[in-house]
């Protein structure tokens, strides 16, 4: 294969097989993907090229309990007797009050998450989704993820179309990509065995483009996955997105990150590490724009790289900070050790070289909140 070739086929926005992204991987220079990843940016954001778009909202766990059992997790407790005392479901009380502190830091959005309950079936999602929405109609509710999906279908007995359909109807806004680590079922009988499978997660995503629910998709990298199967994860993506029906947004965003391996079981057990380098992070960014061209946002994962290395990214096909997180309780339990405010990551957009703006999950400009009145930032 020919490097510079492949790099010609990629600005022309051109699907690269899986063995041509993995050439580019071993062979491409990094200033070589960063001129081309970014060039592909300024083609896809050509109306708001000097713009990076960033979000406040705040990840709120609707319970810690899982049997997913995922081994790179310390946040989860499996519902058995021993952990009844750390368990907990969350309440109408503290959801309130969250609602509340959230819109007053400016915010507009949960990312609600939990772990895969035994017991907590779709009506239960129902109900609570229901009742945010009645308190706060303006929050909106980026929520679950695919295996959550899964979970709560078998538990209830029926399909991912009329689990997501009722959850839509309830006041689900939009889904995450959560759960997708990589979509190669070797890695994720290791490290989430008791998650659905890479097709189940594929399968769930294409029904929720089909019922008009728009998405994100991950790449959680940098354990035990080889470089062909990060690869096809991004094929296996990029399918599903080729696949969604006309006038749906299908995924989007794509957000790859490093696995955070301290305390976890695969680093305790397994001896797994994150050796992820700031170059190899920055090139993994790169790759994702150019093999996922039909994908609009590429998003750049400061929670788990730093500012630094995120500020880097920005030149090198990303196009977002993602949001402060207002709350953070998972990745941060394995190790994740940053943390940035409203006016830290529209500095880094602005030292980088760029305009900062506040945007929706939809990725649609928002007027500047009266909590921010006087804080937004400008080149």
């Amino acid at each position: 294969m020919n490097t510079s070739e492949l790099l010609k086929k990629a600005l022309n926005f051109e699907f690269l097989t899986m063995e041509e992204g993995i050439h580019l991987h071993h062979h491409a220079g990094t200033d070589e993907l960063m001129f081309i990843a970014n060039e592909m940016r300024k083609i896809h954001k050509k109306d708001t090229l000097g713009i990076v778009t960033w979000q406040i909202d705040r990840n709120v766990n609707t319970t810690n309990v899982c049997v997913a059992n995922c081994k790179f997790c310390n946040f989860f407790v499996p519902p058995t007797e021993k952990f009844k005392d750390k368990a907990y479901i969350t309440d109408d009380e503290t959801y309130q009050r969250k609602a509340k502190e959230t819109f007053a830091l400016g915010g507009d959005q949960f990312l609600l998450q939990g772990g895969h309950h035994p017991e907590l079936g779709v009506e239960y999602y129902e109900e609570t989704f229901s009742k945010l929405k009645g308190w706060f109609p303006e929050l909106r509710l980026h929520a679950l993820g695919p295996p959550e999906i899964v979970h709560i279908a078998e538990l209830s007995g029926i399909s991912y179309e009329e689990t997501l359909t009722r959850l839509m109807a309830a006041g689900m806004d939009s889904m995450p990509g959560a759960g997708a680590e990589i979509l190669n079922d070797r890695v994720r009988r290791i490290i989430s065995n008791g998650k659905c499978s890479g097709q189940e997660w594929l399968d769930v995503m294409h029904v929720a483009h089909k019922v008009g629910l728009t998405t994100s998709a991950t790449m959680m990298f940098g354990h035990i996955e080889t470089i062909e199967e990060r690869f096809e994860h991004l094929v296996r993506i990029r399918e599903v997105q080729a696949m969604r029906p006309e006038g749906s947004n299908g995924f989007k965003a794509f957000i790859p990150w490093p696995y955070q391996d301290d305390g976890t079981l695969l680093n305790r057990v397994k001896g797994v590490k994150n050796n992820v380098s700031a170059d190899e992070y920055i090139r993994m960014i790169a790759l994702s724009r150019i093999m996922l061209p039909n994908i609009e946002n590429i998003q750049a994962s400061w929670l788990t790289v730093g500012p630094e290395v995120a500020q880097v990214c920005l030149h090198a096909g990303a196009n977002d900070l993602g949001s402060i997180m207002i709350e953070e309780n998972v990745v941060s339990a394995a190790g994740a050790p940053f943390r940035l405010s409203s006016e830290q990551i529209q500095q880094i957009i602005v030292d980088a070289g760029f305009q900062p703006q506040l945007r929706t999950q939809l990725y649609e400009f928002r007027e500047t909140p009266p909590a921010l009145e006087g804080k937004i930032l400008a080149v």
